[in-house]
C-alpha cells in the first residue's frame, strides 16, 4: 500500500505520546506508505529531533514519519488578523495540500483539528464517530467507532479500521516494542551525560519527580515529594525534580524541603527524552512527562486524581497507578485541590515504589 497518510494530532504532549503506537501501528503494517503528520510547532522534539530535516526517510531523529508539518493554532487565533500571521496560516495549508495526501487520520477529535484535516484536501477524512469535541463529526467524510477504553486503544482502533478496508488481510497488530518511538537527538543526549556526570549521577541510579501538573487539581500536595525524596534517598536514590515554564518556584521548594535528597533540573523536551531514557524510576501526576517516560519503559508510578487511569493512566507493564476512591473523575481545569490527591500518603507510594524495584 503506498498510500499518503496524514496524522493529525496536534497536542498536548501526553496526548501525543498516546498517539505514538497507533502510527507505529501504520508503519509496521503498511512500512511503504508515506505518513505525515501535523503538530504544533512547541511539540516538534516528540516527532522530530532539533537540527533534523523534518521530510525524508524515517530515521532514528524521526523514527516514525516520512514528514512533519509544523503549525501554530495558538498565534492564528490570537492574531487572525495579521498579515504575517495570515501568511504563515496559508503557507502551512498549501504546504498540506502539496502532498495530496489520501487519507487523513483525525486522532484529536476538536475542531481545529478536525478543520485542518479537511483543509489539507486528503481524498477522505477519517475521525471518531465520538470525537471530543462533537461539531468535528460533520467535518469527517468517514467516522470509527471505538468501545476501548483507553486512549491508545482508541487510536489503534481507529487506525486499524482504516487499514483492515485499504489492506484486506492486513495483520494490523501491536507492535510490540514501542521504545524506540521517540526521536534520538543526539546533542540532548551529549548535554544530559555532561549534566549527570557534574551531579555524580553518571553511573548513580535516581529517580525523576514531576511535582508541577497542567493544572492544579492534578497535583499531588507539594511537601510530599520533598518527602519521598529523603526516603528514596535512604534506599540508595537520587531524585531529579522535572519543571516546566512556571514552575521554577514549585521546584526550587521542593528541593529545600527535601534537605539535599533532591536537585531540580529544567529540560527542554529533547534532554527530558534523554534524561528519562537514564532513569530507574519516575513519579508524578496526570502529565505529559509521565506518559513519555511510560512509553520509555521507565518504570512509573502515576498518582491520579480528577483525571481517569482507565482512560489516560499508563498503559505499558512497568507502571503502576494510585487513585484514592475519593477523586472524582472531571476534566475541567480546576484549581482547587483534589480531595483523593491529599488523600494518597508517601508510605502508599513508598509501597509501590518497592513493589516496582524489587
Amino acid at each position: 500500500m503506498s498510500t499518503r497518510t496524514l496524522i493529525v494530532r496536534l497536542g498536548a504532549m501526553g496526548d501525543i505520546v498516546h498517539a505514538l503506537p497507533a502510527v507505529a501501528l501504520l508503519r509496521a503494517a503498511a512500512p511503504e506508505a508515506r505518513i505525515g503528520w501535523v503538530v504544533e510547532q512547541r511539540w516538534r522534539e516528540l516527532l522530530c529531533a532539533t537540527g533534523t530535516p523534518l521530510a525524508g526517510a524515517p530515521n532514528p531523529q524521526r523514527p516514525l514519519v516520512d514528514e512533519v508539518h509544523l503549525v501554530d493554532t495558538r498565534k492564528w487565533r490570537r492574531r487572525p488578523f495579521c498579515s504575517m500571521v495570515r501568511g504563515e496560516f496559508c503557507s502551512a495549508i498549501g504546504k498540506l495540500r502539496e502532498r495530496h495526501y489520501d487519507i487523513a487520520l483525525d486522532l484529536q477529535g476538536s475542531i481545529k483539528s478536525a478543520l485542518l484535516a479537511r483543509l489539507s484536501r486528503a481524498s477522505h477524512v477519517i475521525g471518531f464517530r465520538h470525537p471530543q469535541e462533537w461539531v468535528a463529526r460533520f467535518l469527517y467524510h468517514e467516522t470509527s467507532e471505538s468501545s476501548a477504553p483507553h486512549v491508545i486503544d482508541q487510536n489503534r482502533e481507529l487506525v486499524r479500521s482504516w487499514l483492515e478496508r485499504a489492506v484486506p488481510g492486513v495483520h494490523a497488530c501491536a507492535p510490540g516494542e514501542v521504545g524506540g518511538l521517540l526521536p534520538c537527538d543526539e546533542s540532548a543526549e551529549a548535554s544530559v551525560t555532561a549534566t549527570l556526570e557534574g551531579m555524580g549521577l553518571a553511573r548513580a541510579p535516581f529517580a525523576i519527580l514531576n511535582p508541577g501538573a497542567g493544572w492544579a487539581a492534578k497535583q499531588w500536595p507539594v511537601g510530599r515529594y520533598a518527602e519521598l525524596a529523603v526516603e528514596l534517598s535512604s534506599r540508595g536514590l537520587a531524585s531529579i525534580l522535572n519543571y516546566g515554564p512556571g514552575e521554577e518556584s514549585l521546584a526550587k521548594g521542593v528541593a529545600e524541603s527535601s534537605r539535599g535528597s533532591a536537585v531540580a533540573l529544567a529540560a527542554n523536551l529533547s534532554q527530558l527524552i534523554a534524561l528519562a531514557r537514564r532513569a530507574h524510576l519516575f513519579v508524578g501526576g496526570d502529565t505529559g512527562p509521565l506518559h513519555l517516560a511510560a512509553l520509555l519503559g521507565v518504570k512509573t508510578v502515576a498518582l491520579f486524581g480528577p483525571t481517569d487511569p482507565e482512560c489516560n493512566g499508563p498503559y505499558w507493564p512497568a507502571s503502576r497507578t494510585l487513585r484514592d476512591a475519593a477523586s472524582i473523575t472531571s476534566y475541567s481545569h480546576q484549581r482547587a485541590a483534589d480531595p483523593g490527591l491529599e488523600l494518597l500518603t508517601v508510605a502508599q507510594v513508598l509501597q509501590e515504589i518497592d513493589s516496582l524495584l524489587g
